[in-house]
């Protein structure tokens, strides 16, 4: 299959959570990380999400840098990665900010029960790519994706997307940066939620790097999907 070469960069507390139990976003890192993060997204095709992190945070997911904006008009592409929001029902609001801020393409993934109204409205507002019956097939869409030109694919969240993705072994690599602070709760997000996997399936993981960063560090590794744990 070809796709994407595909990482997910995000931040969590001591104890793994992205978020209060109320879904709220909560300042984990600082203005280094911020700024690692925006590297990041400068050097990306793509940056993807999925409908519950615009429904609960609205980001714009705009290249913050104004100097990592000019290098990439300066290599003949637009100023911000594609951004995409994986969205089965067609629930992202037309006043969001992915809309709202910054020049560059958007796409919005649906699925094929996604209301054909939305849908329409959707579409003179983004790319629309319809992908899977009820939910949206990632494997699908991330064809779909390179086919479009996109060869490097960040994924920022929130867990569900992070289960989809690394459950149906679509991510070769993983940041995370680890603040110093406790959020707690069995409700609250973690970086990976979802089913989860049995013990017999359980995800391998490759150390790459580790570096203090803020209060915190920022832990790198690589997907090993063959690799389980018995």
């Amino acid at each position: 299959m070809e796709r994407p070469f595909t990482f997910i960069n995000s931040a969590m507390s001591a104890d793994g959570k992205i978020s209060t139990r109320e879904r709220k976003q909560v300042r984990i890192s600082g203005d280094l990380d911020f700024d690692r993060m925006d590297e990041l997204r400068a050097s990306s095709d793509a940056v993807m999400v999925g409908i519950g992190t615009v429904l609960a945070d609205d980001p714009s997911l705009t290249v913050k840098s104004e100097s990592r904006r000019a290098a990439r008009k300066a290599d003949g592409r637009e100023e911000n990665p594609v951004r995409v929001v994986v969205d089965s029902k067609a629930r992202t609001p037309i006043d969001a900010d992915i809309f709202k801020k910054g020049e560059g393409t958007r796409v919005i993934a649906v699925s094929r029960s996604a209301p054909r109204e939305r849908v329409k409205v959707l579409d003179e507002m983004a790319v629309v790519v319809v992908a899977g019956e009820n939910k949206v097939d990632l494997p699908e869409l991330v064809v779909r994706l390179k086919e479009m030109g996109i060869d490097r694919l960040m994924i920022e969240g929130g867990a569900g997307l992070n289960w989809g993705m690394l459950s149906c072994g679509l991510v070769d690599e993983i940041y995370s940066f680890v603040g110093n602070l406790i959020i707690g709760g069995s409700s609250s997000p973690t970086l990976v939620d979802g089913p989860g996997f049995e013990e017999n399936e359980i995800m391998g993981l490759e150390f790459v790097s580790c570096e203090r960063m803020d209060d915190g560090v920022v832990l790198k590794w690589s997907v090993n999907a063959a690799q389980t744990f018995d």
